[in-house]
């Protein structure tokens, strides 16, 4: 008899981690999540229990195959997904975590970034990885956790700590504590990966004086990185498929081509370019990461990250009361034609791309008397268009690409106000896919490839449907908006510039 088969995606994310199963048309099966505990020891620092995100993890696999009536049998291959950037290490003996893993959020290693940015080692660094001396990226998470935590150091010199991001992390434990690896895309927000040799880069590990021992081994986003060993799934299942969540996002959204673009509207927003076989590096502040690579051949991608975005809707329901959920924002917004010239830049923890300020904070401009709540609300979703415009601006200078359409994914895309808005101020087409759950289907779609589930790219990418076109409509006064937006920037960046942080 004919067994049906699927691939099981896990889609470890900053607050839950997630189980999805996809059959071979692209179709959820099943769907399982659970969330974890967030630990925030001192402001700007941000923690996870890498236990307990093993623990989600191994249960909604499980629950999500179970939903679903099936057996491990029944599972081809998985696929992992998970946040970039946020640093784990472990004791190779015992398993176990030799500190709480380090949160992509976290901002605990700024002075030394700022040491880092004064000795003169920006161009040499964003050189090689393509990245910006930023908290945000793993090495200076290694380094903190091997200067503070007593005896690290010397265990991880003589070989008994591994490193990984959040895949390695659960490759190791999925594998029985055999499997220490990782992929490319991965690699490339660690601060320590050359993108252009695909390897680790010795100068740099020296410079954070980080042993080479302790890295895990780099492969590509889609082959066979190790087998489960029965103990959490009864069956030896293939690991087949790893991206980070954004690079499966772009892979999932089918941005196969040069100059495709998409944007994923979360707490904050990611944009990705593929830019081709060639890493393109900016002149406007944004990254230059890694799309994939599956089998020898390399795809690039420039990324630039807003860091609030969804986040400034929580903001007006838990912190304004202005809304009682989420989803009053596009009624409240849509009651006024216009914001009258009131405009809130939401800098609540800094300024991402193009800016890179981590000392801004959140402006408010333009409040007149007539100024009323649904004023503020539609403000607040304009914010989240006009950052993302300067992203994609900066986008089209760095590439040489004048930009036709933007792919869109994300629980804010639900609101049509904003997604209408977004295309009216970029005057391009916004693009949304009938698949919402893109970032699972990227990592799914990479593991199937690599064991023949799905037989070429081109297969994968006749599964993207269309589900809505936000066409660009005429704005008589769009450049008085756009200039109204970058003197709020301006007003936002000159006040704190003048406050002194400690």
């Amino acid at each position: 008899m004919f067994m049906k088969k699927y691939v099981l995606s896990l889609d470890q994310g900053t607050t839950s981690s997630r189980a999805i199963i996809f059959d071979q048309v692209g179709n959820i099966i099943s769907v399982a999540q659970r969330e974890f505990t967030q630990i925030y020891p001192h402001p700007g620092w941000v923690e996870h229990n890498a236990e307990e995100i093993w623990s989600t993890q191994a249960s909604v696999a499980l629950e999500a195959i179970l939903k679903a009536n099936l057996e491990g049998e029944n599972i081809i291959s998985i696929g992992i997904t998970n946040q970039r950037e946020t640093t784990v290490i472990w004791d190779k003996k015992t398993g176990e975590p030799i500190f709480n893993a380090i949160v992509w959020q976290d901002r605990r290693t700024f002075k030394y970034c700022d040491l880092l940015k004064k000795e003169g080692l920006t161009k040499m660094i964003r050189k090689k990885t393509g990245l910006i001396i930023d908290p945000y990226f793993s090495a200076t998470k290694i380094k903190w956790i091997l200067e503070n935590v007593p005896g690290a150091k010397n265990k991880a010199r003589s070989g008994s700590l591994a490193f990984g991001t959040i895949d390695s992390w659960l490759i190791w434990n999925l594998t029985g504590k055999k499997n220490h690896v990782t992929d490319v895309t991965n690699a490339s927000r660690t601060m320590l990966f050359n993108i252009h040799t695909l390897s680790w880069d010795q100068e740099l590990i020296d410079l954070f004086d980080i042993p080479f021992i302790m890295l895990p081994e780099v492969k590509s986003s889609s082959e066979i990185f190790g087998y489960t060993t029965g103990h959490i799934l009864s069956h030896k299942i293939p690991i087949s498929g790893i991206a980070g969540d954004q690079q499966a996002s772009l892979f999932g959204q089918m941005c196969t081509k040069i100059g495709m673009v998409k944007n994923t509207y979360g707490t904050g927003c990611f944009m990705l370019m593929n830019v081709g076989d060639n890493p393109v590096f900016s002149q406007n502040n944004l990254i230059t990461t890694i799309a994939w690579k599956i089998k020898n051949q390399v795809q690039y991608a420039l990324e630039g990250s807003v860091f609030i975005a969804g986040a400034v809707v929580q903001w007006l329901r838990d912190g304004l009361g202005l809304l009682l959920s989420s989803n009053e924002a596009e009624k409240l917004a849509s009651s006024v034609d216009n914001t009258e010239g009131l405009y809130i830049v939401p800098a609540f923890s800094g300024l991402g791309a193009p800016y890179w300020d981590q000392k801004a904070r959140g402006t408010i401009v333009g409040i007149t008397r007539g100024t009323s709540s649904a004023h503020f609300v539609r403000a607040a979703l304009e914010s989240i268009a006009f950052q993302n415009m300067d992203v994609l601006k900066a986008m089209e200078a760095d590439s040489g690409i004048s930009i036709k359409e933007l792919r869109v994914d994300g629980g804010a895309t639900v609101n049509k106000l904003l997604m209408q808005f977004q295309s009216d101020i970029l005057n391009v087409k916004v693009v949304k896919s009938k698949i919402s759950e893109l970032t699972a289907a990227g990592a799914a779609y990479l593991a199937g490839l690599a064991v023949n589930y799905w037989s070429s790219l081109e297969e994968i990418q006749n599964k993207w449907k269309l589900e809505q076109i936000f066409e660009p409509k005429e704005m008589s006064n769009r450049l008085e908006r756009i200039q109204g937006w970058k003197r709020a920037i301006k007003t936002t960046r000159s006040w704190s510039s003048q406050i002194k942080y400690k």
